[in-house]
């Protein structure tokens, strides 16, 4: 992966102090500094991880850290993966999204008939294999966590850096052939892995978002089933950008007429429905600290942030800055 330029998404500080407190370690100043940033130098995460290896001197520690990883350390990413309904869904958006990650190293996905490729495009000018195998098992976390299996089954991992002692830990936690000194580091999956249903277990952030959406029905009257599948389609067509009234009524299989009519019977229209639904969801983001405005727009369909800004103070009166800021004084 690239040398010492981009950034790293805030989420990953607090991983790597989740780790910390769980291996009860004395948690490094600079690592307390950058907690509830927004993004931070990659720079100082690649020396916060080496800093933490020559204390531990564990093998495949990157491995170990990576197993930790839950949604809220990787921010919109998991937001958006979990309107997924397929693992090659999933990994279309971990590419598309992955700079929101780690910035400066770009992502390259190249297929043939029986493999796709994810690889980074340029190696660092001297590859840290405690970077490189972060990176890439945070990835496979990041995939695994949403799968109906426990298990991805990979082809092959490469990586860049010389072997190390213990090959071993690497294949016992891919579960595949493991190869150093080769020019990428990269894994290969079957392309027949890709059509893997994503799972929607209790414990997602989609149980949560489909409580406030049910939550908002209660106060609908006369709420039928067709309101509850209606605002679980707005909810993921949001995240897809499909959320325009034509692709939600072919989702319902209804007609756009049929699915007005029934709005208006509710003394609604299909925009102020979507609206409540932002307004929901808005509220949600705004509590995690990492989620940037922009990022926050993003998530509720919006192409440019200054357009969620003006409807989020249409509809409390502030701006989302000032409604997260007094949240958090509220809180403290």
């Amino acid at each position: 992966m690239q040398g010492y330029s981009g950034s790293v998404f805030g989420g990953l500080a607090q991983l790597l102090l989740d780790y910390y407190q769980a291996q009860a370690l004395t948690v490094p100043e600079q690592l307390q500094h950058i907690q509830q940033q927004e993004r931070f130098e990659y720079r100082i995460w690649r020396e916060l991880l080496l800093g933490l290896e020559q204390q531990l001197q564990k093998p495949a520690l990157g491995l170990d850290i990576a197993a930790y990883v839950q949604p809220r350390h990787l921010g919109i990413i998991a937001y958006l993966a979990l309107s997924c309904e397929s693992l090659g869904e999933a990994l279309q958006r971990y590419h598309d999204f992955h700079r929101l990650i780690y910035d400066g190293s770009p992502l390259c996905v190249t297929s043939d008939i029986k493999y796709v490729s994810v690889s980074w495009e340029e190696p660092e000018a001297q590859p840290c294999q405690i970077t490189d195998e972060i990176a890439i098992a945070l990835m496979v976390e990041f995939l695994k966590h949403f799968m109906v299996l426990d298990q991805i089954h990979l082809y092959e991992v490469h990586f860049s850096c010389p072997a190390p002692r213990n090959i071993a830990l690497y294949e016992q936690y891919f579960h595949c052939k493991v190869r150093f000194s080769q020019p990428l580091t990269r894994l290969l999956l079957p392309f027949s892995e890709l059509s893997k249903p994503i799972k929607h277990s209790d414990q997602t952030l989609q149980h949560l978002l489909m409580q406030q959406a049910q939550a908002l029905l209660e106060k609908l009257p006369h709420s039928t089933q067709l309101d509850q599948r209606l605002q679980q389609v707005i909810l993921k067509g949001l995240q897809r950008d499909e959320y325009q009234i034509e692709q939600v009524a072919v989702k319902l299989e209804m007609s756009v007429r049929q699915l007005q009519r029934h709005l208006q019977q509710q003394g609604s229209t299909y925009q102020e429905r979507v609206q409540h639904i932002r307004f929901m969801l808005a509220r949600q983001y705004l509590k995690d600290p990492y989620l940037s405005l922009k990022e926050i727009a993003l998530l509720l369909g919006y192409s440019e942030q200054s357009a969620f800004q003006r409807a989020f103070k249409h509809w409390t009166g502030q701006t989302p800055r000032q409604w997260r800021l007094y949240e958090q004084d509220i809180k403290t």
